[in-house]
Formats: structure tokens, C-alpha cells, sequence
């Protein structure tokens, strides 16, 4: 690729003109159609608008600089035109400062630079036959009506070549090449085409251009308004169709013309939206079980004997409990968390379990049927050999090829940016840069950590909390609630700066990295980001979920953070639902801050300037005009989509032990979010720039990787987290003889048995605490479950019998939950290919085809020329052959 780069697209650069050689676009007036997609003449179909300021009317610049821009901008579009590209310039309607440029492709343009890029183009029908689905019924009164959004055709399709033309399926010239790929093909060359020359290095490209403010806006127009049709007979208002058809909200229920998107936005644009149906399509049958398991959790709690024990004033009002800090909290009742161990009692269910069991089996469905239907697309939409014959290198990795390398398979000499060294350099800063950013997300982590324990011994001063007392606001405002929901709030807010910060960071990184393809460069970025992003919304949950309360000591021998903060401590029940909390704040807030920020405030801008062009003018409007007050989509252009799905892929997956509603809910955003996202593409935003994509690229492997880590993290929730383990130990073992004093296998003693005596004689000085001690007891009961003896026992204080069976039960269930698990991912994964029969049967045919129409015919004409040349020599004709006279 990067020799026909060399041999076809540089060359064309030539020298800089002259002043006086300079092609200048044709100027033409507004000829009063709105919805003309042509030049004036009705004939040459506009495939790209470049929009400029005059530079004569700008007063912001100096004379030096505006005579600077003009000059880059003249030789530009006369490269352009030296290229082959015929542009039709127009000044605005509205504003007279603002010129826009439409840029045609003729014909023999668009063929030569569909050979150089390898576009894959109908040979002729598709004529294997296909068996409709048994499902077929079913699905199409979920389809669009195909009488409105008619089905294409299918072909064989092969990378086009010149030389071979008539093989390939064309009725007619105008249509061939479809706009999308018209498109692609004009910023092709547009990326590629001199501006200027300083110091022997070539400048080039649309985005430098664009970036140093000469030209405003390049984009390829919409084909027509979103709310009426065309006035233009010869558009097809594909825009009004999606709109219709796709974007509106009564459309919520209906399957996505996915082949009418890929046609009209181009093929990355297609596989996001296939992969986002899928996902959540899939999300239906996780919410269902989902749903049941919560379901379950609900009608079980009465029978929760643990939490009746708590509740019981007889039971938990005689408990008194060792305050959970040093000196200004004071002694409480067991009875105060009643209302947690009832909500804890939905959430830790034996339903859980069997919901995080399916939750891992669930994933590895999702990812392989994913790939089978990857695959179909790829076949479909002409993208299996993409990444090896038809993406072309980045122009601003060609813009610093300036060293020179061998090259060890051609033998040939190229050009690199940078040598072996300096690529050993930059790799190295970028790695530690990407280190340094993650450890201070860490700090940051940190810091909310330390927030935690400090502000809990405000509240606990505050909202305090006696032995005896009915305050209603008592059972839901403890010091332990207010630090949670104050803690996870802030830890939101931070969250959502740090992506600010964060995101610059990544993109200076990668820039800095040079990648040398666009799939290179996003597959770069889509890890660092991910890595960023992983860390900063998922440490808080990490630490509430497997170090929050594990550390931390008994009453007498307190642990400390820092010397000073002592270590926070779990409910009785666990920390599995201040986990839940934290996960409900920070995945209801990202869903509603990314809506307001990816819908509120392209819609605002949008109206804002809608509302001040209408005050300037009641004139009639072309397209091209339209669209330039539209929101530019930006470089990345869906990266933060599919950022946000896998961030939520994340939290439905790797926590989902502790909130089986997080599939629904995820179900019910996604519904939303491909609605929202179809309507900001067909009514907020310009038309992207068509893009080829072969899968949705480096997230697919952090996909698999989440689905691995998901099965690891849900066991260990439920082994440490969730108080399954401990209770299932004393409802074998510990319930009954020898250790227990009951007949049969019961869940009765529970509490008392777990919560482990300390006599408040032992208290140490720094954490006695200030409140005088009433009754005749002589001790408290400790907050959390660490089964140790009592006060007395010769081993006073130490980890008894009871703890160590937990131990051990918990490190058994989790190698058993995990291999279990693994090993049905691994059948799973060998019985469900990747790409299906029929796949695999139309990609043969087609490379069959391929070989017979293009390159046997070339044979024949070889062999028919040779034969012809065989018979002029035996006959004697052809003196070419003859032998010299002696």
C-alpha cells in the first residue's frame, strides 16, 4: 500500500505553483434550490463541501497572516484540481464572510482512486440460495416495513481494478459508486493533497488545515432535511427515511435497518449499531433472570431467620455493640440496622448465586455469538480483507516519514517517522506516562478512602446514636449511610473530572505515539482510555467490595490508616449493600450526566444558532448551508459511545452479584441510548465522513478480558462480601453437635454466635470511649463478623475454629464456582463456531468467482494471443522468429 502510495498520490503534488498558474474554483451564485445536492448545473453531484472565511473580511488576523492563509488555501484547491476534483465555489446566504467550496469527483477519479484504495465493488449477484430462519415469522413484526426501506441487492463483490471494468456490475455510471463511498474517496484524496513546502518537508492535508483555522468545516452533505422529504427528485431523502424508520422514539421496539445505515453512514458507523442492538437484544434475557433472582430475594426475605434475629428486641435489642470508632462513638444496639438486614436479605439470596453462575455463562454466549454475527457482516458488508489490502496509512504518520530503513521482506529502502531507538524512547515515555496517570487516579482513590475515615467520626458525634431511643430517622440515617451516600457522591464528582483530564492526557499520548494506520491509532487510544476509565470507576467499587472492613483489627487492637484513620468496618451483614449503593449512584449519574451532555448540549447549540440565523434572514437556504450550522462530530467520532457501553458492560458484569437489576437497567438505557444516538447522528450532527471498519477493533478483546475478570470477581464477592459463606458454614456444621447446640440443621443463633464478645476492660486509652457505660454489663459485641474467642478463653481474642472453616469454605467455593464456570466458558466457546456454514459458503463462492471473472479471463486472453503468434511462426509469417542466415 505504501508503494502505490508513493507511485500514485505524491507524485501529484508536483512543485507549488506559481501565483499566476494557480486553478481557482468556478464561482457560482446561489441558484435558489434548497435541496440540491449538484453543482449548479444540475449534472455533477456535490460529494464534499469545504467552507472558509474570506479572508479579506477577517479583522482578527494580521495582513501577513490572512495573506498567508490565502495563499496555503489557493494552492490547495488548485492541487486539488490538479488531482482531478472540480469545485464550484458560492458565498453564504446568511453570512457573507463564509465561502463554501463543493468539491465534485468525476468518473475516471473515482476509479483510479478506488483501485489505489481497494474498494470492493459488485461482480454480479448474489446466487447462492438462502433458507429463511424459522424465527423469520417472529422477527418481521419487529423489522422495518421493506416497502418504505427496501432490502439492496446482494452481490459478489472483488477490489475493483480499471483494467477490468466490464466485469464488474454496472448499469449505470451516476449510481456505481454510491455517495458514501464517493465520499470516502474525496477525503481520501483531500487528507493527501500539498498545501505547502518548509524546509524540504511537504505539508498536506484537510485536518492540518482544518486545525490551523483555514478552513472552518469540510464534511459531505446530508441528502435531505430529517423532517420532510426532498424537493429534489433525483435524492432518495435517505436522511428523512432514518429518521422516520430509525431515530424516532416510537421505533424503540423495532429492529434497526441496519443495511440502510451502513449504506448512508458507511460501515463503522454500521457495525457500532449492529453491536449495540446485539448487546442489548442479548440484555433481555439477562434482565429476566435478573429480575427473578430479585424477585426471589423478595419473597424469601420474611423467612430470613438472621435478619429476624436482628430485628427481634428480645435477641438484637440485647445485643450492644462495640462503638466503630475511637473515643466520641459510643456503645448501640444490633436492632438499629433492622431495616439494612431486611434490604440485605433481597440482595444476598441464594438466588445470587445462581444469578452470578449465569452471568458467566451469559457472557461467553454473548461474545460468541457476537463473532458469528461479526462475521456475517464482515461477508455482508465487504470488510473480511479490509484491514490487510485497503486501509492507507495516516497522514500524519506520512508527514514525519523522514528516516530511511531497510525493509527485511521486500529488501527495499522506505520511510519511517522515527528509527529503532527513537521508537524504544517513545514507547518508554508513553508507558510511563500512562503509569504515572493511573497511580495518581489511585491517590485520588486514596483520598476519598481518607474522606471516608475522617468524616465518619463527624457523623458519628453528630447523628448520635443512644441505646435507647425510637427516632424514626434512627433506622436510615446512620453515621454508616451518611458516609456511604456523601462519600459515593463525591467520589462521582471526581470521577467525572478526572475523565476530563484524562481524555487529554490519552489523546497527547497517542499523538506523541504516532500510530500509522487510523485502526492503529483507535486501537491505541481505545487502551489507554479504557485503562483510565477502568481504574477511575472501579476502584472505589474494588475497595468497598474486597478491602473495605477485612482489615481492620478487633475492638482492643484497633488497625490504623496513615497512624491516625482508624480502618473502616462493615455492617453486620457485610459491606455487599454499600456496594450496591455505590454502584446505583455511579451508574445513575454517568447515564444521566453522558444524556445531558451527548443530547442537551449539541440540541442547545444548535437551537441557539438555528435562532440567530433566523433573525438575521428569512432567505431561502441551501443544503450545504443547513448542514455547516449542524455540530461537527468530532475526531474520535463514536469512540465515546463505545467507551460508555463497555464501562456499562463493565458494572452489568463484574458486580453484578451484588445488584441482579443492573442488566435491566442497562436493557432500558440501551433501548434509549440507540434511539438518542440515531437521533443525534440524523438530526444534531453533520454526516460523518463513511469509514470502513472490519470489527469493532480493540474492544472486542476488552470485552473477553471483562468476561474472564467478571467470573473471578463475582465469586470473590460472594466469598467475601456477601455473607453466604458463614451462614451456609453454621447452617451445616455449626448449627448442630459437636459445635452446636441444636438438633437439626437450623439458621436459629445465627447472630449471637457470630459476633464475637469483647470486654470493654480491654479497651486501650486512645479508643475508650467518652460515653459513660450503663447497665451491669461488662461487655460489647463486635461490629463485624470475625469470629474470635471470647474474653476468658486462653487463646482470648485470637481466630477460633468457626473462622477457619469459613476460610476454608470460602477459598474452596471460589476454585469451585470459578473452574466450574471456566470449563462450561470453554465448551461453550468449542461448540459455537466463529463464522457459520453459510458464511463460510458464500465467502468461497465469491472467491471463486473472483478467480474465474478477473483472472481466467486474463489467461484466456494470454493464451489466445499466444496461439495466434504459434501460427504466424509455423506458417512462416512473423520474420521476428526466423533464425539468423548463417
Amino acid at each position: 500500500v505504501v508503494l502505490e502510495l508513493n507511485q500514485v498520490i505524491i507524485p501529484t503534488y508536483g512543485t507549488v505553483p506559481d501565483q499566476q498558474n494557480l486553478h481557482t474554483p468556478e464561482w457560482v451564485d446561489f441558484d435558489d434550490k434548497p435541496d440540491s445536492l449538484f453543482f449548479k448545473d444540475g449534472q455533477r453531484r456535490i460529494d464534499f463541501v469545504l467552507v472558509y472565511e474570506d479572508e479579506s473580511k477577517k479583522i482578527t488576523h494580521k495582513r501577513s497572516d490572512r495573506k498567508k492563509q490565502k495563499r496555503k488555501r489557493q494552492v490547495y484547491e488548485s492541487n486539488l484540481i490538479n488531482n482531478g476534483l472540480q469545485l464550484e465555489a458560492t458565498r453564504s446566504v446568511l453570512d457573507e464572510k463564509l465561502i463554501f467550496v463543493k468539491v465534485h469527483a468525476p468518473w475516471e477519479v473515482l476509479c483510479t482512486y478506488a483501485e489505489v484504495m481497494h474498494i470492493k465493488l459488485p461482480l454480479q449477484h448474489n446466487d447462492l440460495k438462502t433458507r429463511d430462519s424459522a424465527f423469520n415469522w417472529f422477527s418481521r413484526l419487529f423489522r422495518v416495513d421493506e416497502n418504505i426501506i427496501k432490502p439492496d441487492q446482494e452481490f459478489f463483490t472483488a477490489p475493483f481494478q480499471k483494467e477490468h471494468l466490464s466485469n464488474f456490475y454496472i448499469q449505470d455510471k451516476d449510481t456505481f459508486f454510491n455517495p458514501a463511498t464517493r465520499s470516502r474517496i474525496v477525503h481520501f484524496i483531500l487528507s493527501r493533497v500539498e498545501y505547502a513546502t518548509k524546509n524540504n518537508v511537504k505539508k498536506f492535508g484537510i485536518n492540518k488545515l482544518l486545525d490551523t483555522g483555514i478552513y472552518k468545516a469540510a464534511f459531505p452533505l446530508h441528502d435531505s432535511s430529517f423532517r420532510h422529504l426532498s424537493t429534489d427528485p433525483n435524492c432518495p431523502s435517505e436522511r428523512y427515511l432514518l429518521y422516520r424508520e430509525w431515530a424516532h422514539p416510537k421505533n424503540i421496539f423495532k429492529l434497526q435497518p441496519l443495511d440502510f445505515i451502513r449504506k448512508y453512514y458507511g460501515e463503522k458507523i454500521g457495525i457500532y449499531f449492529a453491536w449495540l442492538g446485539f448487546y442489548t437484544n442479548m440484555l433481555t434475557v439477562a434482565a429476566v433472570v435478573g429480575v427473578g433472582c430479585f424477585l426471589y430475594g423478595c419473597l424469601t426475605k420474611d423467612n430470613c431467620t438472621w435478619s429476624q434475629e436482628v430485628c427481634d428486641p428480645n435477641i438484637g435489642g440485647n445485643i450492644i455493640m462495640c462503638p466503630q470508632c475511637d473515643k466520641v462513638c459510643t456503645y448501640w444496639n444490633l436492632t438499629i440496622t433492622c431495616e439494612s438486614s431486611k434490604k440485605l436479605c433481597i440482595f444476598d439470596s441464594f438466588g445470587t448465586l445462581v444469578f452470578a453462575v449465569f452471568m458467566g455463562i451469559w457472557v461467553t454466549f454473548f461474545l460468541e455469538f457476537w463473532k458469528r454475527r461479526q462475521a456475517e457482516l464482515e461477508y455482508e458488508w465487504d470488510t473480511v480483507e479490509y484491514l490487510e489490502q485497503e486501509e492507507q496509512v495516516r497522514p500524519e504518520y506520512e508527514a514525519r516519514c523522514t528516516h530511511v530503513v531497510m525493509n527485511e521482506i521486500t529488501q527495499q529502502e522506505e520511510h519511517v517517522p522515527y528509527t529503532a531507538c527513537g521508537k524504544c524512547v517513545r514507547m518508554a515515555f508513553c508507558t510511563s506516562a500512562i503509569f504515572f496517570w493511573i497511580l495518581l487516579i489511585i491517590a485520588s482513590v486514596v483520598g476519598i478512602i481518607v474522606y471516608r475515615l475522617s468524616v465518619f467520626l463527624v457523623f458519628s458525634a453528630t447523628l448520635s446514636q443512644h441505646i435507647s431511643g425510637t427516632e424514626a430517622i434512627r433506622k436510615y440515617l446512620t453515621p454508616q449511610t451518611a458516609t456511604s451516600v456523601t462519600a459515593s457522591l463525591i467520589s462521582f464528582v471526581v470521577i467525572m473530572i478526572l475523565n476530563i483530564v484524562y481524555e487529554k492526557v490519552a489523546i497527547l499520548i497517542t499523538d506523541f505515539e504516532l500510530p500509522r494506520t487510523q485502526t492503529d491509532y483507535e486501537n491505541s487510544l481505545t487502551t489507554k482510555m479504557f485503562l483510565f476509565q477502568f481504574v477511575n470507576y472501579y476502584s472505589s467499587c474494588f475497595y468497598i467490595a474486597f478491602f473495605k472492613g477485612k482489615f481492620v483489627g478487633h475492638p482492643g487492637n484497633p488497625v490504623y490508616w496513615l497512624g491516625k484513620y482508624r480502618n473502616e468496618e462493615c455492617d453486620p451483614g457485610g459491606c455487599l449493600l454499600e456496594l450496591t449503593t455505590q454502584l446505583a449512584i455511579i451508574v445513575g449519574g454517568k447515564a444521566i450526566w453522558n444524556n445531558i451532555q451527548e443530547v442537551l448540549l449539541p440540541l442547545v447549540k444548535n437551537l441557539i444558532g438555528r435562532y440567530s440565523a433566523a433573525a438575521r434572514s428569512e432567505k431561502v437556504v441551501p443544503r450545504w448551508e443547513h448542514d455547516y450550522h449542524l455540530q461537527p462530530i468530532g475526531k474520535l467520532g463514536l469512540f465515546y459511545e463505545y467507551l460508555e457501553m463497555v464501562i456499562q458492560f463493565g458494572f452489568v458484569t463484574l458486580f453484578v452479584a451484588s445488584f441482579p437489576l443492573a442488566p435491566l437497567l442497562a436493557l432500558i438505557n440501551n433501548m434509549l441510548e440507540i434511539r438518542l444516538d440515531a437521533w443525534k447522528l440524523t438530526t444534531q450532527f453533520r454526516r460523518m465522513v463513511p469509514q470502513k471498519a472490519q470489527d469493532i477493533g480493540a474492544w472486542q478483546p476488552i470485552l473477553q478480558g471483562i468476561a474472564i475478570l467478571a467470573v473471578v470477581t463475582n465469586a470473590m464477592i460472594i466469598a467475601f462480601t456477601s455473607d453466604m459463606i458463614p451462614r451456609l458454614v453454621y447452617y451445616w456444621s455449626f448449627s448442630v453437635p459437636p459445635y452446636g447446640s441444636h438438633s437439626s440443621h437450623t439458621m436459629k443463633g445465627y447472630i449471637n454466635s457470630t459476633l464475637s464478645v469483647f470486654n470493654i476492660s480491654d479497651f486501650k486509652n486512645a479508643s475508650k470511649p467518652f460515653s459513660p457505660w450503663f447497665r451491669n454489663q461488662t461487655t460489647c459485641r463486635q461490629v463485624y463478623r470475625d469470629l474470635r474467642y471470647p474474653p476468658g478463653h486462653q487463646h482470648q481474642y485470637e481466630h477460633n475454629i468457626y473462622y477457619w472453616h469459613v476460610i476454608a469454605a470460602k477459598l474452596a467455593f471460589i476454585i469451585v464456582m470459578e473452574h466450574i464456570i471456566y470449563f462450561v466458558k470453554f465448551i461453550i466457546s468449542y461448540v459455537i463456531p466463529d463464522v457459520s456454514q453459510k458464511t463460510k459458503s458464500k465467502v468461497k463462492r465469491e472467491k471463486y468467482l473472483t478467480q474465474k471473472l478477473l483472472h481466467e479471463n486474463d489467461l484466456k486472453g494470454v493464451k489466445k494471443n499466444m496461439g495466434k503468434i504459434a501460427d504466424k511462426i509455423i506458417k512462416g509469417e512473423d520474420s521476428t522468429f526466423r533464425p539468423k542466415a548463417e
